[in-house]
């Protein structure tokens, strides 16, 4: 599915030389695609790390064992911010 996708968004923008409106649908396109449709999209976690923790919890994980390494990679990032930032911590 993916190649259609990289395909339609290339046939996109060969129309966007006539008109850039589709280069405005190409760019919608690859953007979704790299949003929503992408298979393991970050599953490095060096993309949840700017702060996407919501993308990331609704990311099913392949087994315990990656979900175990993300809890602890969460965890650990949250008592670090809360250790750097006393002052902005909810009591």
């Amino acid at each position: 599915m993916g190649t259609l996708i990289i395909l339609a968004i290339l046939a996109l923008v060969v129309l966007g030389f006539n008109s850039p409106a589709w280069w405005v649908a190409a760019a919608v396109l690859a953007y979704l695609y790299v949003r929503h449709l992408r298979p393991d999209a970050g599953s490095t976690g060096s993309s949840s790390a700017g702060g996407g923790g919501s993308s990331s919890a609704t990311r099913t994980d392949s087994n315990y064992r990656a979900y175990r390494e993300r809890r602890d990679r969460m965890a650990k990032w949250e008592r670090r911010y809360r250790r750097e930032r006393p002052w902005n911590t909810k009591k």
